[in-house]
């Protein structure tokens, strides 16, 4: 009988530190700020150790779905339901404070439905805050998840608000989040100021390896925006950190973004956007499906593949867009699958996907037509003229990253003086 009950109580033991030890197991992540108190993001500083910067004042926010803290809280919802804070007006970037809107699509003034309160457009009618719109604030937050790649527009919403709260005399605080794709790489041209736009404002690289927090530090110093700045800085990310070795879960920052593979090719699978062959929108893989209907699938993967790049392998794949570039149409191509994210270098590869299906199909591949000034969208995307001109004059790869790299060093230069990790 003893024996019996010894075995059961064993069992009862047994099953319980089961059940404790899979209450805690996400990954190799847990459930909740206890597990991870020693991880912080800026929103979560704000709260606990520096709320003192916006206490009794009227508070506006820009931010969307991945202003989130470690629970998946909206930071929306953490401030407008805190008795301390007097959160008055809200700003949506492209695709919206709630993140229903698609790449370009206009966004009007609203009323947040979950708060009641206004929500300005910054992709709208204007995409820098206006007197008007910053009336009832005393001071400006931005809490937004990039992804560490130049031409994702929500760093240069931040820059534009902080011009705007710079020339209004409004504090702009910045809560600072990881850089998903590492803050030590950095890769590809400085942008050219004569091929500034809303897909690259400032010259830094395809691959800055910044935070937004450390990006606001070097657009307001370098390109004398000269705001009131504050940034709350994170505790325990480390520049080395991708995002899938913090205790975060991703948030779609965007609705063609949707994980974080996506963000490791971003940088370099995003110049296709710039020509005829789709990046992969209307397809569950975005920028790691590349096709059209003019590719032998076979021809492309093995051509990539013979170039052996490091920490990716290409898979023919076909595809039916179901929006965007050849909509309806079956379109043959390569998946790209990162292999080893430390090794993989994400603008060479997407300078090579571009050279490679523009040598194979001479006839039927094509940049985007250039605009009344001679500029092309990849133009606008890679951040110069020359390098459309290179790739159509048959320079290889490596000559071409050789002729930006002197830019590039100047840059890792000035970027040091602002690194905060």
């Amino acid at each position: 009988m003893k024996k019996w009950l010894v075995m059961v109580l064993t069992s009862i033991l047994a099953l319980s530190s089961l059940t404790v030890a899979l209450a805690h197991d996400n990954n190799g992540k847990g459930h909740g700020k206890e597990k991870h108190k020693e991880f912080k993001l800026g929103v979560e500083v704000l709260l606990d150790e520096q709320k003192d910067l916006i206490e009794g004042q009227r508070v506006g926010l820009i931010t969307n779905p991945t202003g989130v803290d470690q629970e998946l809280n909206s930071i929306v919802d953490l401030l407008h339901d805190d008795p301390d804070v007097n959160l008055t007006t809200l700003y949506g970037p492209e695709h919206g404070v709630r993140g229903s809107a698609q790449a370009g699509e206009y966004v009007e003034f609203y009323i947040d439905e979950e708060t009641g309160l206004p929500v300005y457009s910054l992709y709208g009618s204007t995409r820098k805050p206006t007197p008007e719109m910053l009336e009832n604030i005393d001071v400006l937050l931005f809490d937004i998840q990039d992804v560490g790649t130049r031409f994702y527009t929500y760093i240069y919403t931040m820059a534009y608000a902080m011009e705007a709260a710079a020339e209004n005399d409004i504090p702009f605080i910045v809560l600072d989040r990881p850089n998903p794709i590492s803050g030590t790489k950095v890769e590809g041209p400085v942008l050219d100021s004569n091929y500034s736009s809303f897909v690259g404002m400032y010259p830094i690289p395809l691959r800055h390896g910044m935070t937004v927090g450390e990006l606001a530090q070097l657009f307001n110093d370098e390109f004398d925006i000269g705001a009131n700045l504050t940034v709350v800085k994170m505790e325990g990310w480390k520049r080395n950190m991708y995002y899938d070795e913090t205790p975060l879960e991703f948030v779609l920052p965007s609705p063609n973004m949707p994980t974080l593979e996506t963000a490791l090719v971003y940088p370099g699978a995003a110049l296709i956007e710039g020509t005829n062959v789709s990046e992969g929108r209307g397809t569950t893989k975005p920028f790691e499906l590349i096709g059209a209907p003019f590719i032998n699938s076979t021809e492309l993967a093995a051509e990539l593949n013979a170039l052996d790049l490091k920490g990716v392998t290409f898979r023919a794949a076909s595809f039916t867009p179901t929006f965007s570039k050849h909509s309806g149409k079956l379109s043959h191509g390569v998946q790209l699958h990162v292999t080893d994210k430390k090794a993989f270098s994400p603008v060479e590869t997407g300078l090579h996907l571009v050279k490679t299906i523009h040598d194979l199909y001479p006839e039927e591949f094509q940049f985007r037509a250039e605009n009344s000034a001679g500029v092309s969208f990849f133009d606008l995307l890679i951040g110069n003229g020359w390098v459309r001109d290179a790739i159509e004059d048959g320079q290889p790869v490596e000559e071409i990253q050789a002729q930006w790299q002197e830019g590039l060093d100047q840059f890792k230069e000035t970027r040091e003086q602002y690194l905060i990790y």
